[in-house]
């Protein structure tokens, strides 16, 4: 009976010790839950803790095929790149390893269902009650890209939160490189009339982006006393999560893409 392809799990290098530190919990309780499939996880772009490493360790378990599954909220160019450029070194040292990729989650029902059970949980029981709920806008804050397609999927994750759940509002912000910025995206909501905010983060693992979104809310709440801000936290390390990794691993497998070269 062939085995079956193991899971190698790409995060962004840009990851703070904070955020390496979920990941890992992160690794060990999709394992735990998954213990048919083996997995590993890498860093792209990252000495700490380098993609090739995982590679490695995976390849010595006895793996010829993997399916990489990048942690993306959103496609982004130069993350793909990365991790294309990452995956070719491996392959040239590896020239029998087949590598498929799947593609980047989006703002599927089960991941916007995630984010929803963070704003319940950072508003209390009560903003089930859509009367609550309607006196609540709800900023959601992406990391930032140059690449305008991952912002404009941010865009496209607040309104498809925002549709039947009865929000005041859900506007966007991004903590760098984009606009606008949390303080920006406060002010507008401000603006809007909103006197109840939640910052939500749109990140999967606390620290790093989350981090400095809470941060810069923080200090603009502290300049606007009159409009209540809360923070809500990133989706972080559940079973959820664990399963739609899981169900983009199946995917690769069941209809496989090669992994594309990275530019020269």
């Amino acid at each position: 009976m062939t085995s079956p392809p193991a899971l190698l799990i790409a995060a962004d290098g840009a990851l703070d010790d904070a955020g390496a530190e979920a990941l890992l919990d992160f690794v060990e309780h999709l394992g735990s839950r998954h213990p048919g499939i083996p997995v590993a996880a890498g860093l792209v772009g990252d000495g700490r803790w380098p993609l090739a490493t995982a590679v490695g360790e995976l390849v010595s378990a006895g793996a010829d095929r993997l399916a990489a599954v990048p942690l993306a909220l959103a496609p982004d160019r130069r993350a793909e790149d990365a991790l294309a450029a990452a995956l070719d070194a491996v392959r040239g040292d590896r020239p029998g390893l087949a590598v498929t990729v799947s593609g980047a989650f989006g703002p599927g029902p089960a991941l916007l269902a995630l984010l929803e059970r963070r704003l319940d949980e950072v508003l209390g029981g009560g903003a089930r009650s859509p009367r609550d709920r309607a006196g609540v806008t709800v900023l959601l804050v992406g990391p930032g890209s140059a690449d305008p397609q991952a912002n404009a999927e941010v865009h496209r994750a607040a309104r498809l939160l925002w549709e039947g759940r009865g929000y005041a509002g859900v506007e966007t912000a991004f903590v760098s490189t984009a606009a606008p910025d949390v303080p920006a995206g406060l002010d507008r909501c401000e603006r809007l009339g909103a006197r109840r905010i939640v910052v939500l983060p749109y990140a999967l693992f606390h620290g790093g982006p989350a981090e400095r979104a809470r941060l810069h809310a923080e200090g603009w709440a502290a300049a606007h006393p009159d409009t209540e801000v809360r923070c809500a936290e990133a989706i972080g390390p559940v079973d959820e999560l664990a399963d739609l990794v899981v169900d983009r691993y199946r995917e690769a497998v069941a209809s496989p893409v090669p992994a594309r070269a990275g530019r020269p």
